[in-house]
Parts: structure tokens; sequence; C-alpha cells
């Protein structure tokens, strides 16, 4: 019983960050990021920077050239959504800022608004790509930041594979298939 309650609060406390979808079944994921030497303020520019650069062409989404917009934005969240390239799709997302020991822990979430189930990792790439770095071979827009995942939690049926983010999973599927 105490194992229940314990999940249903750690689930009621990341539902908080999440957008919400008017889809009853949707894919969605669920990140914490811990910058350890890097301010809120400046990850945030970041991200508002690569955002805006989809729209000017100054930034390409490596996850198939989706197109990022601000909803809403405060000193302590980020809002928005990306539309896949083709225009067919539109999913949201939230950060929340939170400034600890000299650096920034970000909560993140990203929804599905259509009826979902695979997401081939588009929750956990609308949300990575906006923060990742030279270390995952991700192009800043501006600053590059070191930063650590400490959890990552994907809706039953989506995926986090950092491959994905930079369409290296695709690349790696159509040369296995090239060659056979």
């Amino acid at each position: 019983m105490l194992r229940l309650v314990l999940a249903l609060a750690a689930y009621g406390a990341a539902a908080d960050v999440c957008p919400g979808s008017d889809a009853w079944v949707h894919a969605s994921c669920e990140n914490t990021v811990v910058f350890t030497s890097t301010s809120c303020a400046d990850v945030m520019t970041e991200m508002k920077a690569r955002i805006a650069g989809t729209a000017s062409g100054a930034w390409t989404d490596p996850h198939n050239g989706g197109k990022y917009a601000v909803a809403s934005s405060s000193a302590t969240a980020l809002a928005g959504t990306r539309t896949t390239a083709n225009g067919q799709y539109t999913d949201k997302f939230a950060f929340s800022f939170a400034t600890v020991s000299g650096g920034c822990k970000l909560e993140a979430c990203s929804e599905s608004q259509v009826t979902s189930v695979a997401d081939f990792s588009t929750n956990y790439c609308n949300l990575h790509n906006l923060y990742c770095g030279s270390q995952d071979g991700c192009t800043p827009a501006g600053s590059d930041y070191a930063y650590t995942e400490t959890d990552v939690d994907t809706s039953i049926g989506a995926s986090s594979d950092k491959d994905a983010c930079l369409g290296k999973s695709f690349l790696r599927a159509s040369s296995k298939v090239a060659t056979a």
C-alpha cells in the first residue's frame, strides 16, 4: 500500500509540469535534468534561441526538422509546441526551472496531442533537443552546457533513444537494410 501511495505522489508531482493532452491515449515523456554549473537563466536563453532558430532557420531541429514555438515563459517556466516538419502533428511541452547548488534543475514533460502509443522517441527528443550539447553530438544555437539526465520516464510504447533525436537510429536501420 505504501508503494502505491508513493507512486501516486511521484506521478502527481511530475504531472504538474505536463502540459496535458485531449487524447485519452497518447505518448509522453518526462525528464529530470541537472546542469551542475550553469544558471537556469543561461539554460533558458539557449533553449529560447533554439526555439526561435527553428522559425528563422538559424538552428535546425535535428529530429526531422520540427518547428518549435513558445506558448508561455516566465523566470521559472517555459512551455510551447513542436510541430513536425510536414505540419501534420503538434506536441506540447513544458519545462520548470529550479536553482540548485550553483546550477539548474529542469523538470520537463512532452505529450502527444493525438491518439498514439509508439512515438519513436519523439516526445523525448522534443525535450532533449532543446538542452542537449556537444556531449551528445548536438549543435547548440549559441552556448554549450554539460548536463546529466537524472530521470527519464516514457509512457508505455514511447521510447527515449538519443540517437533518434539526431536521426541516427533511422540512418543505422537504413544502412542495415541497404547492406543486407
